[in-house]
């Protein structure tokens, strides 16, 4: 390991954050430090990653969080949208689609993002939005230097970026690449994010939501404006819960995929403390239960069926562990990486946050709604099949299937153990599963655990890359020897470098001396930081 991925821990008796940019970090460890809550913090953070991770997330975007009350209650918000109210398989087979557009007005799906964030500060802040978000209306106003990961990601969108002229007045002025450290300001975001932090339903009515819908109706999408106005409402919902090592895993529920971190869990519990950590036979549990997973999602679920459900009754549990038993096969589907970011915050109180949020892939459908600074997503595009009666289906008022999922830890008495999740499309149900196994079966801290070697298989079930052939992605500091025991296991095997598997995993962990330890994965350029009162 890099000298990065074996610093120490994060830790903390008065509260944590970790996130995949330091500012954002900062931004939460001031709001706690300030007398504000976990709630607050994430709040806060996520409207700074809207600057400093521009390609992953937005006000168009989508969100999700799962928050633990000091009481012992779990929680979630759900924050995706519909796709457009003329949005069946019909509409787009005639004009010579045999998939959903990934670019364009075409591959938008309402933004869930303002009304989840609404939601989660009405039911859980204590300090004002405007408060709150006053620092990333500044950070826009006067531009954040460009980072590393903000070029490159440019750079990988640049021919889409050049066909939009919101996104390249901001990410190529002059009509180049911008350089690291170079300011982007964004005045007409601040305006925005100002106008949101007062009231964030004004998203979905009124002069903002009309400015949204009609650039949309421009690019030939076929919003009605009512589906819009229907996505104002997100309500607090209940955790879909889990149990894995004696302990209880609170995920979210659909149309996140949180069922397939508590179906691989139940597949593998109770056998993987006992094997060698990240040894063939263990990689080799995981990779199999994550496949069974993607086959049951492709096979039963849509947004609004009882798909999950099925997966996870009991006798499908026990059909699956058997198949693993006898190594019987699997299906092979297809996974695809997403652009997205994550970030969790715990204060002295015990009250904790896992948040993440996303515009799909990276700058989402490469699509701005003029003089808003609004960047819209592609989910639609990504998540929804043009497949004729499947229950992912596109159809109107269904959303889309999503990659996004968080999750908290507790133990039997409902006391906090660990807080985390990770960015990267089909492959966060997989690292989440990793994550839980590293902590749970064989005691890793949190940057131990965010750091260890990763592995991905590809199948998965994203729309855009059905079809295409199973491997297992493992990074190289997984052993040769293991490596060649998986290939002789029958895995197609191709590895990555030693830190190539992405995603940009985030923990904290409250320890027996109420000790808060915090890592931040060194894949990305993050970092975890605790607060002292």
């Amino acid at each position: 390991m890099s000298a990065q991925a074996l610093r120490p821990p994060a830790l903390a008796t008065g509260g944590m954050v970790a996130s995949s940019h330091p500012l954002a970090s900062q931004a939460g460890a001031r709001v706690l430090a300030d007398g504000g809550n976990a709630v607050d913090a994430a709040l806060a953070m996520a409207a700074v990653t809207w600057l400093t991770l521009p390609g992953q997330c937005g006000i168009g975007g989508d969100a999700f969080a799962v928050v633990r009350d000091p009481d012992g209650t779990v929680w979630t918000v759900n924050g995706s949208g519909y796709g457009p109210d003329g949005g069946t398989s019909a509409f787009y087979r005639e004009r010579g689609f045999d998939a959903i557009p990934l670019d364009g007005a075409l591959a938008v799906a309402v933004p869930g993002a303002p009304a989840a964030l609404s939601a989660l500060h009405a039911r859980g802040a204590s300090r004002p939005l405007p408060e709150l978000w006053e620092a990333a209306a500044r950070l826009a106003e006067r531009g954040l230097p460009c980072s590393a990961k903000t070029r490159t990601d440019v750079r990988t969108a640049l021919t889409a970026i050049h066909g939009d002229a919101g996104l390249a007045s901001v990410y190529t002025p002059g009509g180049t690449v911008p350089h690291v450290g170079e300011r982007l300001p964004q005045r007409d975001l601040a305006d925005t994010i100002r106008v949101l932090a007062r009231d964030p339903k004004s998203f979905y009515a009124g002069s903002l939501a009309e400015r949204c819908v009609a650039a949309l109706q421009a690019g030939g999408a076929p919003f009605t404006g009512d589906e819009w106005q229907a996505g104002a409402e997100v309500a607090v919902e209940a955790a879909l819960t889990g149990s894995y090592a004696g302990a209880t895993v609170h995920q979210t529920p659909l149309p996140t995929p949180g069922w397939m971190v508590l179906q691989q869990a139940a597949l593998s519990d109770g056998v993987l403390a006992s094997e060698q950590w990240l040894g063939a036979t263990a990689v080799d549990r995981m990779a199999r239960a994550a496949t069974i997973a993607f086959e049951d999602r492709l096979r039963w679920c849509g947004s609004d069926n009882d798909g999950a459900d099925r997966a996870l009754t009991p006798a499908n549990i026990a059909a699956g562990r058997a198949r693993l038993e006898n190594r019987s096969p699997v299906g092979a589907f297809t996974v695809s990486g997403g652009d997205t970011t994550s970030l969790v915050a715990v204060d002295a109180e015990g009250r904790a946050v896992s948040f993440i949020h996303s515009l799909a892939f990276t700058f989402g459908a490469k699509f701005t709604v003029p003089g808003t600074g609004i960047v819209l997503n592609n989910r639609l595009g990504r998540g929804a099949y043009l497949m004729d009666g499947h229950p992912n289906e596109v159809a109107p008022r269904r959303k889309p299937l999503h990659t996004l999922n968080a999750w908290i830890v507790t133990d039997s008495a409902g006391e906090l153990k660990h807080v985390g999740n990770t960015p990267g499309g089909d492959g966060q149900v997989q690292w989440n599963f990793q994550l839980l196994s590293h902590l749970l079966d064989h005691g890793l801290d949190p940057q131990q655990a965010v750091s260890a070697p990763r592995f991905t298989v590809f199948p998965g079930s994203d729309a855009d890359v059905l079809g295409q052939p199973t491997e297992l992605r493992i990074e190289e500091r997984v052993p040769e020897e293991i490596r060649s025991s998986l290939a002789e296991r029958g895995h197609r095997v191709t590895t990555l470098d030693a830190f190539g598997a992405d995603g940009s995993a985030q923990v904290v962990s409250l320890d027996e001396r109420g000790v808060l330890l915090g890592g931040s994965d060194p894949r990305q350029e993050g970092v975890a930081l605790g607060v002292e009162f």
